[in-house]
């Protein structure tokens, strides 16, 4: 059985339809879900979401894009939301360096805001890093950002960052790239990276994997993901799917 360990079901994104997503989830033996909260209605709806259903949890936090939006009330608005029982970490949280969406220096606040709440909350994060891998550690090791654990999400850095970043407390999770035949920086990553620090994703309806690319993504398409690593490993698909959702059951403590 698999864990998505990082999808967006909310209704502006998922527009297929939730229920039809969640059968055929279900049919491809994903049996839990992270739904991914970007802002603060997208966590809202999060948080709903995984009220509704049981194979969904969430994860509440404010996306560098939308930093910008983060102030007290926000923030405050965010801390009530955490409490919920079935919200399991703060994110998706980081620095964009790419689209630079929020001003950098917005981003750098807003990031370590929300590392603090999850501090206070005891709770792991899930970051997002594009084009700022050097700060964002340092971000982490200043902050000592993994005391509670954490996910970087859709990892696109090298080795030697991963086992940086795994010294510091996190797990580095896979999506869509993985199966591209020109993601060699993936596959080195996903082929030596410890299989107790290993997860998979959608990022849904992002990244769509091999062979299905060009269709909107779903957490039933994890699958093609674990399927890659598979390879790329030389085990059973069935070994990384048990491997990937007890890593995930840890870091998210589900267990609990």
């Amino acid at each position: 059985m698999y864990t998505d360990t990082h999808a967006h079901l909310q209704k502006e994104l998922l527009r297929g339809g939730l229920e039809q997503a969640l059968e055929r989830a279900q049919a491809a033996e994903v049996t839990t879900i992270m739904c991914i909260g970007y802002d603060l209605e997208s966590s809202q709806e999060a948080v709903q979401l995984a009220q509704r259903y049981p194979q969904i949890y969430a994860v509440v936090g404010v996306h560098p894009h939308d930093a910008k939006q983060l102030d007290q009330n926000t923030l405050d608005e965010l801390y009530k939301l955490a409490r919920e029982p079935k919200v399991v970490a703060i994110g998706e949280i980081g620095l964009d360096f790419y689209r630079d969406l929020s001003p950098r220096d917005v981003q750098r606040q807003a990031f370590v805001q929300q590392i603090k709440l999850a501090q206070e909350l005891s709770k792991p994060i899930v970051i997002h890093d594009r084009d700022a891998h050097q700060e964002v550690l340092d971000t982490i090791r200043r902050e000592k950002a993994g005391s509670n654990g954490g996910i970087m999400h859709c990892y696109s850095g090298h080795l030697p960052l991963a086992i940086d970043l795994m010294k510091e407390g996190f797990h580095i999770s896979f999506a869509g790239p993985v199966t591209f035949k020109n993601a060699r920086k993936s596959h080195e990553v996903a082929a030596h990276i410890p299989l107790d620090r290993l997860l998979i994703e959608t990022d849904c309806p992002y990244l769509t994997p091999e062979p299905l690319r060009g269709k909107s993504n779903e957490p039933a398409y994890v699958v093609h993901v674990a399927e890659a690593i598979a390879r790329l490993r030389r085990k059973p698909v069935e070994e990384i799917a048990y491997l990937t959702s007890r890593n995930a059951a840890q870091v998210y403590r589900l267990n609990k």
